[in-house]
């Protein structure tokens, strides 16, 4: 099921009243409940993916009770079995130069290896300590919240176990509401309303990337850096936004990465649930920066070429994954030289990477990639008709009808670009802005605005891209 469709606006709100109603008057009906609103949003993607997250969550149960018995080894059992499910489902076309192929993934499955895998790893290292017992209800809720279950944030154990337990779980105040309210409805309108938009641009720019002029191949660059942070950043708020209705707090995933002034800076704010991941469970598991800095460096590539796996089977990502370690490694040999640059120079540089790096990551294939790049250093002059032609339809008729002729597509355009990079560069993020929220007349109206235009454009939408990772 959607985020942006009016089922799940249905099944969210049908959550939101019936979870909170129920609580008041027994807390386990109302948990038990709220499970079964997360399979029937997992239904709505087939009932063969939601059996092979049950079987995982079993999996995962089995090894915690062993541990609480002493049996430390079945943490690493477990985590060998999620792991090979996640091999077997998403790289054994790849692995096998698509000899053989499963053919279909369970929707989230990588965002729920992890989540099963940080766990396992914090219960086998004390780090965290599961509720004793820990019941199936919470087990299940945590790998199958439907705000988070088809593309995170990742839930480390500690930041959403404890809160099952709490009062406040599934007792909204009207303050969540109204923060909750303002995070999905500023959520649909990144994803609706400025990724979607700037998507179009891009798809066409890489379908026809051998005709890109230079101009055409930096808007089709910058328009994918754009995009993928208002797509997943987007998807987050509604998540976050969607569980804040339940009486449910989520990490912040994103601070403005944009605004980095180096790579390291930039993992520290771009999708920090998985770069905590990396971080606890690889990083450190492979000794960290411990052992000189050769190791260190060894680690670091690692690390990103793992990233670059996770995000997909493919050597788009691999290459994606191995410029942002070779980055991070060539930041750390250079040191306080870097940081004497100017704070724009640092930027610049910052930003720049990200949108080059960008490129393979979006592109279907090497091929592809180095065609895009190619053209944005070489390909002529001026910006070709077609670029817009798929650019908010709707609006572009609007504008036509109001006489600006052939020049709707330029000025939707301008429009989008203008509005995406002030958003993307603007201090500060739609959760933090919620919590510090004082409903208003005018705020309100502005969240309704959003809302109602996000809805009329749900027929065009695609769906989120970290769905498909």
């Amino acid at each position: 099921m959607a985020f942006q469709s009016f089922s799940y606006l249905a099944l969210l709100a049908g959550a939101a009243a019936v979870c909170p109603a129920l609580a008041r008057r027994s807390g386990t009906a109302a948990r038990w409940t709220l499970l079964a609103f997360c399979v029937l949003f997992y239904l709505g993607s087939g009932a063969r993916g939601l059996f092979m997250l049950a079987a995982g969550l079993c999996v995962t149960a089995a090894a915690l009770r062993a541990l609480r018995a002493g049996r430390r080894r079945a943490a690493a059992w477990a985590g060998a079995y999620h792991i090979a499910v996640l091999l077997a489902f998403k790289y054994t076309g790849f692995l096998t130069g698509g000899a053989v192929s499963v053919g279909w993934s369970p929707l989230g499955l990588s965002f729920f290896t992890f989540q099963q895998l940080w766990l396992l790893k914090e219960s086998a290292s004390g780090a965290f300590s599961p509720p004793d017992p820990l019941t199936a209800n919470a087990l299940a809720l945590h790998g199958l919240f439907f705000p988070t279950v088809s593309s995170g944030p990742i839930l480390r154990p500690d930041a959403f176990f404890p809160q099952t337990a709490d009062g406040h779980f599934l007792r909204p105040d009207w303050t969540d509401r109204a923060q909750g309210l303002y995070a999905l409805c500023f959520g649909m309108a990144k994803k609706v309303l400025l990724a979607d938009p700037l998507g179009a641009v891009v798809n066409s720019g890489y379908a026809r990337a051998g005709e890109l002029t230079a101009p055409a191949a930096w808007l089709v660059i910058l328009g994918y850096t754009l995009q993928l942070y208002f797509d997943f950043s987007g998807y987050c708020d509604i998540a976050a936004g969607s569980a804040r209705l339940l009486g449910v707090r989520l990490p912040v995933n994103f601070d403005s990465p944009y605004r980095s002034l180096s790579l390291g800076e930039f993992w520290k704010r771009w999708h920090m649930t998985l770069t905590a991941f990396l971080r606890e469970c690889v990083y450190f598991s492979l000794g960290g920066g411990r052992g000189g800095t050769a190791r260190t460096c060894r680690n670091i590539l690692l690390v990103y070429l793992i990233s670059g796996l996770w995000h997909g089977a493919g050597w788009t990502f691999l290459v994606w994954g191995a410029l942002h370690g070779l980055g991070q490694v060539i930041e750390r040999l250079w040191g306080p030289g870097r940081d004497r640059l100017p704070r724009w120079a640092r930027w610049a540089l910052t930003f720049g990477f990200v949108n080059l790096a960008w490129v393979f990551f979006r592109a279907p294939d090497l091929d592809t990639a180095g065609t895009v790049l190619r053209q944005a250093l070489l390909g002529g002059w001026g910006l070709p008709a077609w670029l817009a032609e798929d650019l908010l339809p709707s609006e572009a008729q609007a504008l036509r009808v109001l006489g600006l002729g052939g020049r709707a597509g330029t000025v939707l355009l301008a429009a989008v670009f203008t509005a995406g990079l002030a958003a993307a560069l603007k201090p500060g993020n739609t959760l933090r802005r919620a919590e510090t929220l004082r409903p208003t007349a005018g705020r309100c109206a502005l969240c309704c605005l959003l809302l109602c235009w996000a809805a009329l454009s749900f027929s065009g939408v695609t769906t989120f891209i970290y769905a498909n990772f």
